[in-house]
């Protein structure tokens, strides 16, 4: 490498809590980076990821070591560092040429105004946003805003551009979109680019060399890949390329390994009682006497299901003409853009939203209403923040176990707890839990009921990629003991394809129905780095991904 352009030597960073316990976050973080190249760093949640990239930035001062800008240690914040943060940070009663000109009349005082205003117009196109320069924030969609944010860091015209994961906060389309601009940008500004992500695809997309911290306290960089794969770099294209393969498998694999220690599933201390929850909606004893076996097959039936809700326009169809059948015991992923109707499918199965269409029958009964034999787990945990993670669990087996003791109903609690590794925590408050902690909470709850049916609707979406390989590793493992029914909402396609028998695909709405399913023939028990190494996986992938590339640009069910 010729002389870079930014150097850290030996960065140390520690932080002194109320108790006056000291926490330290980074434990000597050394790297350089060329002019002009793009390297992204990858990290577990709580891993210094933010403090390294505020350091860079000026905004935090080290402890020890020392960072590096063309030889010269940094003194505080200067505007050839822009940075972008998660959240958009922009002024609601300014204009996105406001926002933007905010930054250039701050930085760029030397220019005359018709200078300053030219500048703003060319990076608030470069990002897109040419058709909105006088828009307010409240009339811009979240993707549009971080937009926003990115033209205000590119118009101070930094010599390095600092990005700490400003795009986890998006679903995936717009994710995906944002990560197309970003390369533009790279590659038309030809800027030095620093990001900060817990995402693999998006760093091995992006990046020159992909850089992997390891877990809290006292974070140091495991280890450096470089990205050799060609540029462009097509979302769809590169699951066939084999050197991409194999650095996605080497850093999961890392990844992997230094969260194993971690403990995230865990093993229970209490056996599982032998009792069964009662049934809150029984059928007629006469039907039930002619029955001579459970239902295995078409257990669970979506019949020409329709949704319709009322506008001022008219009566909107959302979901058109869903059909589906599934057996007992199958694991079914709902994936498909943001407003699909997917969520809108799950909760008319939860018997929480109204059918207006044809029906749904469960275990030979038409679901007509919400109730504890269909456990729901949402993207928001929905615990009772007062209550402690035995108490929030312990509502619904109370309100499906009234027949067992109450050493009984204690152990059930206690055994899924146990088993999503909350071993520690179970009488840690709910408010007082990260939302990782609070969503194992949830899936604790929901397999505590011995639901018929599970329902998850998108139940990782607000968490880090690695917090959701945990929860998802938790999630398998639950399931691989009870084979409960389940259908899960999901945006993320290695998360459709690890969990589901079949992966349901759903074309765009208005009048939104099934598009495509593709039946996941991969051995069970699963797990993260078998899948990585299976022959099929990414055929699978390829198919997930042309399908959602091919709904991108707008198509109707209609249309398909």
């Amino acid at each position: 490498m010729d002389k870079p352009i930014l150097s850290l030597r030996g960065v140390t960073k520690s932080y002194t809590g109320k108790t006056g316990a000291i926490s330290q976050v980074l434990g000597g973080i050394n790297l350089d980076i060329a002019e002009g190249e793009f390297v992204a760093i990858l990290g577990f949640s709580g891993a210094g990821k933010t403090t390294l990239i505020s350091a860079v930035a000026g905004l935090v001062e080290v402890d020890a070591g020392e960072i590096l800008l063309r030889g010269k240690p940094i003194d505080g914040p200067d505007k050839e560092r822009g940075l972008v943060f998660q959240s958009y940070s922009l002024f609601p009663w300014l204009t996105v040429e406001g926002n933007v000109a905010l930054a250039v009349d701050a930085v760029h005082k030397d220019r005359s105004k018709a200078d300053r205003a030219a500048l703003v117009r060319q990076k608030v196109e470069l990002v897109g946003l040419g058709h909105a320069l006088d828009r307010k924030p409240a009339q811009l969609s979240g993707g549009m805003r971080q937009r926003v944010a990115v033209a205000r860091a590119l118009a101070m015209e930094p010599e390095i551009l600092l990005l700490d994961e400003p795009l986890s906060a998006l679903d995936a389309l717009t994710r995906a979109k944002l990560q197309d601009e970003i390369e533009r940008i790279r590659k038309e500004e030809g800027r030095t680019i620093l990001l900060v992500t817990n995402d693999v695809d998006e760093a091995l997309l992006l990046a020159d060399r992909v850089a992997v911290l390891t877990p809290a306290p006292a974070a140091r960089i495991e280890r450096i890949w470089t990205v050799d794969v060609a540029r462009p770099r097509d979302r769809e294209a590169v699951n066939d390329d084999v050197r991409f393969q194999q650095l996605r498998r080497e850093i999961v694999s890392c990844l992997g390994a230094l969260n194993a220690s971690s403990g995230t599933v865990g093993e229970s201390l209490v056996a599982l009682p032998n009792v069964t929850p009662i049934d809150l909606f029984p059928l007629p004893q006469a039907y039930t006497d002619a029955a001579h076996s459970p239902v295995e097959k078409r257990y669970l039936e979506f019949f020409k299901l329709d949704k319709v809700y009322p506008t001022p326009k008219g009566p909107l169809k959302v979901v058109d003409d869903f059909n589906l059948i599934m057996n007992r015991g199958e694991f079914v992923s709902l994936i498909g853009h943001s407003g699909c109707g997917k969520s809108t499918v799950l909760t008319m199965a939860a018997g929480l939203n109204e059918i207006s269409g044809g029906g749904i029958v469960l275990e030979n009964r038409e679901i007509t209403a919400a109730g504890p034999d269909k456990a729901v787990v949402f993207q928001s945990p929905s615990l009772m923040p007062w209550l402690t993670a035995r108490q929030n669990v312990a509502l619904g087996v109370e309100r499906v176990y009234p027949h067992a003791n109450k050493a009984e109903r204690r152990d059930i609690v206690d055994y899924y707890l146990d088993r999503v590794g909350l071993i520690e925590a179970k009488d840690k408050m709910a408010a007082e839990m990260s939302n990782g902690m609070r969503q194992r909470v949830g899936i604790a709850r929901a397999f505590a009921l011995s639901p018929r049916l599970l329902l998850l609707d998108e139940p990782f979406g607000m968490l880090d990629s690695l917090t959701r390989w945990d929860l998802q590793d938790v999630l398998v493992e639950v399931w691989n003991r009870t084979k409960v029914t389940a259908i899960m909402v999901t945006h993320d396609v290695d998360e459709a394809i690890l969990l589901a028998d079949r992966v349901v695909m759903m074309t765009n709405g208005p009048n939104a129905t099934i598009g495509k399913i593709l039946e996941v023939d991969l051995p069970r028990p699963r797990n993260r780095k078998e899948l990585l190494d299976h022959p099929k996986f990414y055929s699978y992938r390829q198919e997930v991904l042309h399908f959602l590339a091919e709904y991108d640009h707008g198509p109707t069910a209609k249309a398909a």
